[in-house]
């Protein structure tokens, strides 16, 4: 097994990794790196838009619609000076970075436009829907929407969404849609969520499909910091991608398909 130090944005010298034999069951190492770079992608997009649904969820259940989002205002206004903010019947229209003011929440700075819609708000029954317009947080632009519904006695929520993202840096898209549930980890809602479920994507190589078992997303990670995910890859092969906390500033993401395995110890966030 190799362990190769990267950087968030997966940029790895070719010239620097060993050649590996072409292998119908398992990926190759260029296959395997590619599959790391693809739901790294993915992955931001979803811990962005997850951090903007994090937003809506600050309103009393079991009032009206139209007052939890005269609710969802006053906090958003509180958190996030530079939107500008429009409601009406139970809506918010937010533009971000309308104003002057912070613009910062969960470690992401928004750009963009978010649409959410109160559409019931029972003690039981809790629905909240989202339409994202060039969401960006200076690395991913998201376009898109979602449904979010709350099981309370559970503590989860649910998340189906439809989105297009593109990687700011190189222009790489991708399209896909999912059915997530998510939880909140040990250290609160502040530190991140716990995901299961499932996403499919489309990109410039092809159909993907992913399985999620228990992926721990932290908001200031580029990559999830425990849990595994199961790929389907465009060409049949599959892979499970497993992640690994190494310290403050390191995850260790393996990636195996058939016999062959790799380590790739991704920075996540700048050494002392």
């Amino acid at each position: 097994m190799k362990t190769y130090v990267i950087a968030s944005a997966l940029v790895l010298p070719l010239a620097l990794l060993p050649n590996c034999k072409k292998d119908d069951d398992a990926m190759t190492l260029a296959e395997a790196k590619q599959a790391l770079d693809e739901s790294q992608l993915s992955s931001e997009a979803m811990n962005l838009t997850s951090s903007s649904v994090d937003i809506s969820t600050h309103f009393t259940i079991g009032q009206a619609v139209e007052a939890a989002a005269d609710e969802l205002r006053t906090f958003i206004e509180s958190q996030l000076p530079c939107a500008e903010i429009q409601v009406s019947k139970g809506e918010l229209d937010v533009t971000y970075g309308a104003r002057e003011g912070n613009c910062t929440y969960r470690g992401h700075t928004y750009t963009g436009n978010h649409h959410m819609s109160v559409v019931r708000n029972d003690e039981g029954n809790v629905e909240v829907d989202h339409t994202w317009t060039d969401l960006s947080n200076g690395k991913v632009e998201v376009t898109g929407g979602a449904q979010v519904t709350w099981n309370f006695a559970d503590g989860e929520r649910r998340v189906r969404h439809e989105l297009t993202w593109t990687r700011i840096s190189d222009g790489k898209q991708g399209t896909g849609s999912g059915d997530r549930t998510q939880s909140v980890l040990e250290g609160g809602l502040f530190e991140g969520i716990q995901v299961d479920g499932s996403r499919e994507w489309k990109s410039d190589g092809g159909q993907w499909d992913l399985a999620i078992d228990g992926v721990q997303m932290r908001w200031v990670d580029a990559v999830p910091q425990a849990g595994q995910y199961v790929l389907r890859t465009p060409k049949g092969k599959s892979a499970k991608l497993a992640f690994e906390r190494v310290d403050s500033t390191k995850i260790q993401v393996t990636v195996s398909s058939g016999d062959k395995s790799f380590d790739f110890n991704v920075i996540t966030l700048p050494q002392e």
